[in-house]
């Protein structure tokens, strides 16, 4: 699956969050028209506050287990309060279509990041290319080491989203209205 942003029907948890979610949204890869990615559906569903207690049992209801209460990767040369990378992520396994969700905080600089991520990537062909490049020899060369896959592919990530931080700023980029 690459680059279907039209998924919102799709999302196993979408109608279990109510008010809970203030947005819900097709991330990462699969977001990006024509790159690489996984056959995981990658999505972002921001809430107003990661410690509601609302959250998990939306998502025991939709039987998604919580990997863990963990947080995003450091951008070199930022320094952000460990609250601002914080996330929850969940995996949805089949029946419903495979999904790695990951529910951010609003307003944190890592929810904004991926929105970032998704939209200059998919203004900038080129670039989408290269990464995609880049994932798909790291797979070929780490096929079952995940860590080494992301040691090599998080500072890749890095190089062009520092680009995408001055594109944005240049832009006066936003993040767009909610898919879902």
């Amino acid at each position: 699956m690459s680059g279907q942003r039209s998924f919102a029907a799709s999302v196993p948890c979408s109608g279990e969050f109510g008010d809970v979610a203030v947005r819900i949204d097709h991330a990462a890869s699969t977001a990006v028209p024509g790159l690489a990615a996984k056959d995981v559906i990658d999505v972002q569903i921001t809430v107003a506050e990661l410690d509601r207690p609302e959250i998990r049992p939306a998502f025991e209801r939709a039987r998604a287990p919580l990997t863990d209460d963990t947080s995003d990767h450091l951008p070199p040369g930022e320094s952000l309060d460990p609250g601002e990378l914080r996330k929850w992520p969940f995996v949805f396994e089949p029946p419903s279509p495979r999904a790695n969700v990951h529910v951010r905080q609003a307003d944190r600089f890592n929810q904004r990041y991926h929105f970032l991520c998704r939209d200059y990537l998919s203004a900038h062909p080129a670039t989408a290319d290269a990464y995609a490049d880049v994932k798909r020899q790291l797979a070929r060369r780490f096929p079952t080491d995940i860590d080494a896959y992301y040691e090599v592919k998080d500072p890749a990530f890095d190089l062009f989203m520092s680009a995408a931080a001055e594109w944005a700023t240049r832009t006066g980029w936003m993040p767009g209205p909610s898919d879902a």
